[in-house]
């Protein structure tokens, strides 16, 4: 099934009535503390992106009940589930929380069926209840004829979407997912994530996911939270995170050379000196990017109509997909995209030296 995005009416008419999702997630821990306001819509997938330690497993841990908050609060539908100032905190098996775990966590003696059913049991429901119950969330999910098997029996994609069922059938509130596609092959992801996009999509409620992978968090979310060191640095639609991206691991993850300085029109000054001319006009603090993909080498200095001019020397050349990607210092440190062809016919190796151009219509400026 072709990946597609949501159409966004029903997180656009849900908003209007207020968030469904009002948190302000406080916890600290030795030598690190989450701060992080979150708050979401009805029917909105909100992604929570960062490098390693940047407190996104703590957040969601702090969203299940499973790390108590040391202040904040946290409001679902209208109902405070925890409020250290005032005393509350609802214990984690009374929050109307599903929750999909990277490993997933399936039991290993139990089959599909009653995997699905065990959260169902749980809420009250007889075994035989719960089991009837579970069914057609097996079968959406496209796992009817494999109700009778155990996780062990189950492909990676088959037990990521049993553990979904699992959540979602205790039909609840929030959903939580923790890196799901993480433990999946290549191939398989590519499959899962049009099938979890699918889902998502007919989810009601509110879904907040953490991962990695700035694909899943594109394809899958509504709006995504940059979390930096406890901190939110950035949050918005995708694809204005993905074209104005505020910090440097932003930029990388996107794939950008980004670089922040003063604007004078056409002209933005480094903060280390060198001027990068770029197609936005603009006064003041500014950011400006460029793709590798628009950057140009040569041995001689060029005499092109770029703009963009620098002396650099090759730091390193690493494979990225079917192109080399060149790690260049020197005057303006930055990354360039090339074909292995044009590689050899430059003679690139760690410390050549060569010219490195951009066009300005294909640099862009935008305020800090």
């Amino acid at each position: 099934m072709a990946e597609h995005p949501v159409s966004g009416s029903a997180v656009t008419g849900a908003a209007a009535a207020g968030p469904a999702l009002d948190a302000r997630l406080v916890v600290d821990r030795a030598g690190f503390r989450l701060d992080l306001e979150l708050t979401a819509a009805p029917g909105e997938v909100v992604a929570l992106l960062g490098p390693n330690g940047a407190g996104k497993t703590t957040a969601l841990r702090a969203l299940a009940g499973l790390a108590p908050l040391g202040g904040g609060r946290l409001a679902l539908d209208g109902t405070v589930l925890e409020d250290p100032a005032a005393g509350v905190h609802t214990p984690a098996e009374d929050r109307p929380v599903g929750v999909v775990f990277q490993d997933y966590l399936l039991f290993p003696h139990l089959s599909a069926l009653d995997n699905v059913a065990f959260g169902l049991r749980c809420q009250g429901l007889s075994r035989r209840a719960a089991r009837a119950a579970a069914e057609p969330w097996l079968e959406r999910m496209g796992l009817a004829e494999h109700a009778s098997a155990r996780p062990g029996r189950l492909s990676g994609g088959q037990a990521q979407r049993v553990a979904l069922a699992r959540a979602l059938a205790v039909r609840p509130r929030l959903l939580l997912l923790d890196e799901p596609l993480a433990a999946l092959d290549a191939r398989t992801r590519l499959e899962v994530r049009a099938q979890l996009r699918r889902h998502l999509a007919e989810f009601e409620a509110v879904a907040v996911l953490v991962t990695h992978d700035p694909l899943d968090a594109m394809v899958l979310a509504d709006r995504l939270v940059v979390v930096e060191d406890g901190r939110e640095v950035q949050q918005g639609p995708p694809a204005e995170i993905a074209r104005r991206p505020r910090t440097d691991y932003i930029a990388r993850l996107v794939g950008l050379n980004l670089y922040q300085g003063t604007a004078d029109g056409h002209r933005v000054r480094l903060a280390d000196g060198p001027v990068v001319v770029a197609a936005d006009e603009l006064t003041g603090p500014a950011f400006v990017a460029f793709p590798p993909s628009a950057v140009t080498l040569h041995r001689e200095r060029p005499e092109s109509s770029a703009r963009n001019v620098w002396r650099v020397r090759v730091a390193g050349l690493d494979r990225h997909g079917d192109q080399l990607r060149a790690d260049l210092s020197g005057e303006l440190p930055l990354a360039a995209d090339l074909t292995p062809a044009a590689a050899a016919e430059l003679g690139l190796a760690p410390g050549t030296e060569v010219w490195a151009a951009v066009k300005a219509a294909q640099t862009h400026a935008y305020p800090a």
